[in-house]
């Protein structure tokens, strides 16, 4: 069982980064913030619920509280792309990311549980699913800081 563990880890980890080349340089480094901000939020909510035994993580390849190849692999990367594709129109965002959260807190949550590297405890699958689309609301909205931001910065930059 363990082998079993260790493989479907390391394919989680690794195929999606797989696809990263077909996103082009521009929009890896453009929606690198929001992909890193949004590790960083489900790393901290990851010790919260470990912590509140929300969930458990068995995860070979990640020992401990956060299991860091689901955040650096298939959620790090599927928020890059979903920014690519659907940044600058909020509902087909938005509408992207409701369904792919259902898919992520239904159907994968339960593939997970069966392989025995996650499992939540007192959280529903519903909650995570809710979670997720919070998440996707406030990432936007930082996202859309972050470009603001930038396009403030290249204005001074060409008046100077």
């Amino acid at each position: 069982m363990y082998n079993k563990k260790k493989a479907f880890s390391l394919a989680m980890l690794i195929i999606p980064w797989l696809t990263v080349p077909f996103m082009g340089k521009n929009s890896f480094f453009r929606f690198l913030p929001v992909a890193s901000f949004t590790n960083l939020f489900i790393s901290v909510f990851s010790l919260i619920a470990n912590k509140k035994k929300w969930w458990i993580t068995r995860n070979p390849l990640s020992p401990g509280f956060v299991d860091f190849t689901y955040i650096l692999g298939p959620y790090f990367v599927a928020t890059l792309w979903i920014f690519k594709l659907t940044y600058g129109n909020f509902p087909k965002y938005l509408i992207t990311n409701i369904v792919l959260n259902i898919i992520d807190a239904f159907p994968f949550a339960f593939i997970w549980e069966e392989v025995g590297i996650f499992k939540f405890k007192k959280m529903k699958h519903i909650t995570w699913y809710f979670v997720c689309v919070f998440l996707a609301i406030l990432i936007y909205g930082y996202q859309y800081i972050v470009e603001k931001t930038i396009r403030q910065t290249n204005r001074l930059k060409s008046k100077l």
